[in-house]
């Protein structure tokens, strides 16, 4: 029996593409979201501005959950409720970032608020590695997923460029 390489990668291709179509289908429209996350407020909020400075904040970590304090509709009421800060000392502020999903940007020189909303690319991005269904789907569903498309890259280049190289071959005499 002849081995038809090209047969074969199609096939191949075929059953892997049925095989990995919905977390797929989940990874290129949550990626999607994420190319345009500094385009669309709605993904994630737009970076304020403060008055910049080029040495450390003014203010103390207290003054800064003092601030976010103000803004129920972040549930910040003690540290534990926050996840993470992000200083920028280029742009003279930080991101206060709750467990809830919301951000308060506070000015570093102030204290101020200058910007309180909800943040959805933490959540996108958790949907396109499939940590938001669970470890388990990240690493068991999602991860060969990602390493299918790689082999379905390869072999679908194969068969696009495989006519190409066969007719730029001479022909043997019949």
């Amino acid at each position: 029996m002849k081995l038809n390489l090209k047969r074969q990668l199609r096939q191949i291709h075929y059953w892997l593409s049925l095989a990995i179509a919905i977390p797929a289908g989940i990874m290129f429209v949550a990626g999607g979201f994420l190319m345009l996350k500094k385009e669309i407020s709605w993904i994630q909020p737009p970076t304020a501005r403060g008055i910049v400075s080029n040495q450390l904040p003014d203010i103390d970590y207290e003054q800064m959950l003092a601030t976010a304090r103000l803004h129920p509709e972040a549930g910040i009421t003690q540290w534990s409720d926050i996840d993470r800060i992000d200083l920028r000392v280029d742009k003279g502020i930080a991101k206060l970032r709750a467990h809830t999903g919301w951000e308060v940007q506070v000015d570093t020189h102030t204290g101020e608020a200058l910007n309180v909303a909800y943040r959805r690319s933490d959540l996108i991005e958790q949907i396109h590695d499939g940590s938001f269904f669970s470890d388990s789907v990240k690493l068991f569903i999602f991860l060969p997923t990602g390493i299918l498309l790689i082999l379905m890259w390869g072999t679908g280049l194969y068969l696009f460029f495989l006519p190409r190289f066969r007719k730029k071959r001479p022909q043997k005499p019949a």
